[in-house]
């Protein structure tokens, strides 16, 4: 009865283990929006395949000065914020190495402008309820990720976004707030590529 359980044991180590050993983890995004000086910067480089935990790493070059990178709460990705201070091109190497120790490495080129040269011309519908205080404007790098652009409500429902990069993709996304500070989810989002 003894041997039976070990085998069956060593059977299920065999069964769980094949899955992480079979897929190795790769990195999925292959490109990084570009930035301008003294505007928050987000980016998210995702990963999948093999098995989790992640592990990440910057193998070569620089990130932006004023950017760092946090391995995103599931490992599956990694978050590059913050607020570039000088205008420069960064060329950097990002490795992920899965538990299976398979490892993926992609290299990356973002440009931070000293200024942007384009603006971002918002509208949208009005919400039909009757007690609107303002929107909120939201923004990201792939229409999952988001951070809000606006300081305060947006009385209107225009806004015009002049932090923009060159050579970078942004998505949109608005949600109605009313008088009770009670927020609409978000609508579907817009994308705007910038040349």
């Amino acid at each position: 009865m003894k041997s039976m359980k070990s085998h069956l044991l060593s059977f299920l180590l065999i069964l769980f283990a094949t899955p992480c050993l079979a897929i190795p983890v790769a990195i999925t995004t292959t490109s990084l929006p570009n930035g301008t000086v003294d505007t928050p910067y987000s980016a998210v480089i995702y990963a999948s395949g093999g098995c989790t935990p992640y592990a990440w790493a910057l193998v070569s070059g620089t990130l932006p000065t004023g950017v760092t990178w946090t391995p995103g709460t599931k490992t599956t990705s990694l978050d590059l914020t913050g607020t570039p201070a000088s205008a420069a091109t960064y060329s950097f190497t990002i490795s992920v190495t899965g538990c299976g120790k398979h490892v993926s490495k992609m290299s990356y080129e973002v440009v931070i402008q000293a200024a942007a040269n384009h603006v971002v011309d918002l509208n949208w519908k009005a919400s039909t309820s009757s007690d609107i205080a303002g929107y909120n404007v939201y923004r990201g790098p792939d229409g999952s990720t988001w951070e809000k652009i606006n300081a305060s409500l947006v009385a209107s429902t225009l806004y015009d976004d002049s932090t923009v990069a060159n050579g970078s993709t942004y998505y949109y996304a608005v949600t109605a707030v009313d008088t009770s500070a009670h927020e609409s989810s978000k609508t579907a989002a817009v994308e705007a590529v910038i040349p």
